[in-house]
């Protein structure tokens, strides 16, 4: 199964140089959700939603299931809509748009090319 789609689940696709403007975005930026040991559960799919609506983009830390962070990936992506722009390590990151243009992030004029 492919890893980190460049789909967005609400019919919105991010362009290889959008990709490259939230990596640079994610990469000040600390993991809010971490998965332990219970892995996913509808506690972790609600932080992680709250969480989005709090921010267009987090970082998500895989502190167990390394080896099954791929299938969590999709799982998460499905169950919140959001959409992984890329992972380091045991670390993925995710953006979904976010309907509050009060923390909206906004793309450079030169990543909106297709």
């Amino acid at each position: 199964m492919p890893f980190c789609r460049l789909k967005l689940w609400q019919g919105m696709t991010l362009n290889s140089a959008q990709k490259k403007y939230l990596k640079g975005l994610a990469h000040k930026l600390n993991p809010v959700v971490q998965i332990g040991k219970q892995g996913i559960t509808d506690q972790l799919i609600n932080e992680i939603e709250q969480q989005m609506g709090i921010h267009e983009l987090i970082k998500i830390r895989f502190g167990e299931f390394k080896d099954e962070k791929e299938e969590y990936i999709e799982k998460i992506e499905k169950r919140t809509q959001a959409t992984c722009i890329g992972k380091i390590g045991h670390i993925a990151m995710f953006y979904k748009e976010s309907p509050d243009k009060k923390n909206k992030i906004t793309f450079p004029k030169n990543t909106l090319k297709k």
